[in-house]
């Protein structure tokens, strides 16, 4: 059987094929405790904040991070992940959503944002574009304004395996569908320390939160 190796457009293919069924790896038995947690934790942090989203995806953790917020764009790339967020009932009013590039930001340029998310963006991210990537990110935020990123760590019992390391560091797995096919796709696993080395001199006060099955890294920028 073929196997899609991993590009960026690989991916961005990968995820709109993926979307119907995307949600299942939030059902995961182990991981209930984890994200009934993170799911009451995440609003206070963006309380009266203007947000934006990254990589909204099928947005499953945006009706949960968006519940206190001022308001609140999620944006995606594809379509298809997008419609399944927006059919999502429990979708707090302040929400809206629209269609842009995670790498560029062009779209949202000129829109005044306090806030940003991202929910399991950075791991797909290629470790060579993450420096530009976190710059464009801050570019489109308000001094003062609090970011935080969330994302899978790695438990050997809930993942699936890495089946590749690339030159510059970068790991994967490979994923198979439920229509039979596989497909290469980019996964990274920061710890604390890598993580936030990344971040660049504009962020302060950078706080990681270990939530067993995730993370989250908390910052303000300058």
């Amino acid at each position: 059987m073929s196997q899609t190796a991993a590009t960026e457009e690989s991916m961005r293919a990968y995820y709109a094929q993926r979307a119907p069924e995307y949600e299942a790896v939030y059902h995961k038995p182990e991981r209930q405790d984890t994200l009934r947690r993170m799911e009451a934790w995440l609003p206070p942090r963006f309380a009266g904040r203007r947000v934006l989203e990254v990589a909204c995806g099928t947005g499953w953790w945006t009706p949960h991070a968006a519940r206190q917020a001022h308001s609140w764009l999620a944006t995606d790339l594809n379509e298809e992940t997008m419609a399944v967020a927006r059919a999502k009932p429990q979708m707090p009013a302040c929400v809206q959503f629209a269609r842009a590039d995670a790498y560029s930001l062009a779209e949202v340029q000129g829109r005044r944002f306090d806030a940003a998310f991202t929910g399991c963006w950075w791991s797909h991210i290629p470790l060579a574009r993450l420096g530009a990537w976190l710059a464009t990110l801050h570019g489109a935020l308000q001094s003062g304004a609090c970011v935080l990123h969330l994302d899978n760590a790695f438990v050997q019992t809930s993942n699936l395996p890495i089946t590749r390391r690339d030159d510059e560091g970068n790991t994967y797995q490979t994923r198979r569908l439920s229509d039979g096919s596989t497909h290469e796709v980019l996964k990274n696993f920061p710890s604390a320390d890598e993580a936030i080395a990344r971040l660049g001199p504009r962020a302060q006060g950078a706080q990681w939160h270990d939530f067993s099955h995730y993370w989250a890294l908390s910052y303000t920028l300058a």
